[in-house]
């Protein structure tokens, strides 16, 4: 099994048992007076649980198809665990803006895992800015698609008018940007490449 299935599998597992368990939300969900009190563990267990079955499905299969293809190259950089290192990291910072901005906020809370799905989604339109990505089963280039995801976080960060995290999006997709371009600056090149060469495959 890849580490991408594997991820894949123990996040449903855990997602469903949360769906029915309200103590097992309780005690994975990224809530910063528990971070304060030393439960460290939450900048990565809130990546397990998911909202609702609509939540869980759109970020696995996001992390499916584009996780798959990017898999091999971080293993490839950092050794049979690099894409697991790539996600983890992923997760974690994506949540460290959230934290830093709520730590004071009982009230806040924050699940689901947005922010290593984005950084791998990111990774991959690093590196094929051109490919086709559905979005409602609408075909549009990578890099399009990119350009509208972070306008659109953006605009609704700022307007804090529904329950998503939107800041854990963002940082997941500069992480996941920074991150593979520090591990293989060789991609930078690539990338300016490729962009000047536009491909539509629709």
């Amino acid at each position: 099994m890849t580490t991408t299935l594997l991820i894949i599998a123990v996040t449903c597992v855990v997602s469903f048992l949360g769906f029915n368990n309200a103590q097992l939300i309780d005690k994975l969900i990224f809530w910063a007076p528990a971070v304060k009190r030393g439960q460290y563990y939450r900048f990565l267990s809130h990546a397990l649980i998911h909202a609702d079955g609509a939540h869980l499905l759109f970020n696995m299969m996001t992390l499916y198809f584009f996780g798959r293809v990017m898999e091999g190259l971080y293993d490839g950089l950092l050794g049979p665990f690099g894409f697991a290192l790539f996600y983890a990291g992923a997760v974690v910072v994506a949540i460290i803006p959230s934290y830093l901005a709520n730590r004071d906020n009982p009230a806040y809370r924050s699940l689901g895992a947005s922010g290593g799905v984005s950084a791998v989604l990111f990774a991959f339109i690093l590196v094929n800015p051109w490919a086709t990505i559905l979005v409602w089963f609408v075909p549009c280039p990578a890099i399009l698609y990119a350009v509208a995801y972070v306008a659109y976080s953006i605009y609704m960060d700022r307007q804090r008018r529904d329950n998503i995290n939107h800041s854990a999006h963002l940082w997941g997709a500069a992480y996941g940007i920074v991150f593979t371009v520090l591990a293989a600056p060789r991609v930078v090149p690539y990338f300016l490449e490729r962009l000047g060469h536009p491909q539509f495959n629709f």
